[in-house]
């Protein structure tokens, strides 16, 4: 996750930089600038996901930044020291206003709304872009070259059931068909399938999503196959793989 601080006071950054990292160690990458247009330049550059916003700045107000990058791709956190702005940030949706100092809890409540919104858009954006790919009318006659060392097949990417990581080894499966192991890793064919419905169910298992029949809740958490097969599910992959269950 990615976070821009723009305040023209620096040690108004460096105590929201220490509070952020107190509520989220770890998992965020954090950048700042002073102004409106050391702001913008950092926007285009390094793209957050969260923006903390200062009303009043030396060359212009966060309202001045807003105008000139018109349309936030991000989630904006307004910070100030003046409750006046607060109905103005709101209609930049703003998702929340922070009024200076900072309060601890309340800065935490801002990003785990900011979390929540980045993301929730970001898998609606996924599931929709799936559903689209599993009814694309020509995908069940594409087909894909495996080749080994003894041999090449010509496979139907609608025949694959789904795929197995073993080491740098990926293995095919099919509903009737032999396994065929290919000497590629799982990431090159995750690259190469998404575009036809398959996802990254398990750190070694990508599956066509078209094939699953049922999620079982039971041991963690498994997928049933159509064909009777089943592919275990990550607790971190879950929630994704389920959205596409129920929105297909």
């Amino acid at each position: 996750m990615k976070i821009l601080l723009v305040d023209n006071e620096k040690e108004v950054r460096e105590l929201l930089k220490d509070m952020i990292t107190a509520i989220a160690p770890d998992i965020f990458q954090l950048e700042e600038a002073e102004g409106v247009m050391s702001g913008i330049q950092k926007i285009n550059s390094f793209k957050p996901d969260i923006v903390f916003l200062d009303v009043e700045m030396n060359d212009g107000t966060g309202f001045d930044l807003l105008y000139k990058i018109g349309t936030p791709s991000f989630q904006l956190i307004f910070t100030t020291a003046h409750n006046k702005y607060a109905v103005q940030a709101f209609k930049c949706s703003a998702i929340d206003y922070l009024l200076k100092p900072v309060d601890f809890n309340e800065l935490d409540k801002a990003l785990q709304k900011a979390k929540t919104n980045i993301y929730g858009n970001s898998l609606s954006k996924q599931i929709e872009v799936l559903m689209q790919q599993l009814s694309a009318k020509d995908s069940a006659d594409k087909q894909i070259v495996l080749k080994d060392s003894e041999a090449s097949y010509f496979v139907k990417i609608s025949d694959i059931l789904y795929c197995e990581a073993e080491g740098s080894y990926t293995k095919f499966y099919f509903a009737t068909e032999t396994p065929i192991i290919i000497s590629k890793n799982l990431s090159t064919y995750e690259d190469l399938l998404s575009i036809y419905g398959f996802v990254r169910s398990h750190h070694s298992y990508l599956v066509n999503a078209s094939k699953i029949k049922m999620y079982d809740k039971t041991d963690g958490g498994t997928l049933i196959l159509t064909s009777g097969h089943t592919v275990p599910i990550s607790h971190r992959k879950k929630d994704y793989v389920m959205h596409l269950l129920e929105n297909r």
